[in-house]
């Protein structure tokens, strides 16, 4: 059974783990590989890495940008192994996989994983819905790239569908897809920042802040499509031009 949850390696700087990857998703049913501006690919260490999974290295899909990579996914998911007092949602393996089981109906689905030295960005993370942190030894934790791969892949795949394990949500509508919510957030800062609401030395983390907040309600399509008719009413250039000259 392919498993439809694209994996996305953010800024990787060892081909071999690439291969190592692409073979970890293979061997549980993932075929679909995002590569976010890797620093060796394509590589006959990767290939090779792979080892009998080279048509997934072949398939990938290599973007400049995250965004490129996962704006037609409507719940992503970040890999961290340093929490950083973060105060995103945090689920272990089984919990996150039970979750993308039960919104794969609707959504297209990611998960992410950071460059090796540093895991993803505060920028990164503000693209996730929620993050996954994989339990380990806390005097040593350091899991390689690809087997924390392969833990979440194994998770997926102990429980899809017929397992007993996981169970159907009901939306009305699929979530917003991470282009539209980016596009939300675009739209909803500029309009702050004209307002006159963004100070200039605190916006960046207030701009977090609201993305978590937005991002624990998992607006779906429609209600994201409302919440941007809600800003644009609100926009201070659109009132001024609905008053007219004073």
């Amino acid at each position: 059974m392919q498993i439809p949850v694209r994996i996305v390696l953010v800024r990787p700087t060892h081909p071999g783990n690439i291969g190592a990857t692409a073979r970890a998703m293979k061997t549980m049913g993932l075929r679909d590989l995002a590569l976010v501006a890797p620093k060796h690919f394509p590589s006959e260490e990767a290939t090779a890495r792979a080892s009998g999974a080279a048509d997934v290295l072949e398939n990938a899909a290599v973007t400049a940008t995250l965004p490129e990579a996962i704006g037609e996914c409507g719940y992503v998911i970040g890999a961290s192994a340093r929490l950083r007092g973060s105060k995103w949602p945090v689920v272990d393996p089984r919990t996150c996989a039970e979750s993308i089981w039960r919104r794969l109906a609707d959504n297209r689905i990611a998960i992410v994983m950071g460059p090796e030295h540093s895991g993803l960005s505060n920028e990164d993370l503000g693209r996730c819905r929620e993050l996954v942190h994989i339990p380990a030894n806390p005097e040593f934790g350091s899991l390689n790239l690809a087997m924390a791969v392969q833990i979440l892949c194994y998770e997926l795949r102990m429980c899809r569908p017929g397992s007993g394990i996981a169970a159907g949500e009901t939306r009305v509508a699929p979530l917003a897809s991470a282009e539209e919510l980016e596009g939300f957030h675009e739209h909803l800062e500029s309009v702050l920042a004209a307002a006159g609401f963004l100070h200039p030395v605190h916006q960046k983390q207030l701009k977090l802040k609201l993305r978590r907040l937005f991002h624990r309600a998992r607006p779906d399509r429609n209600e994201i499509n409302i919440l941007r008719g809600i800003v644009a009413a609100l926009d201070p250039a659109k009132i001024i031009e609905r008053r007219g000259p004073t």
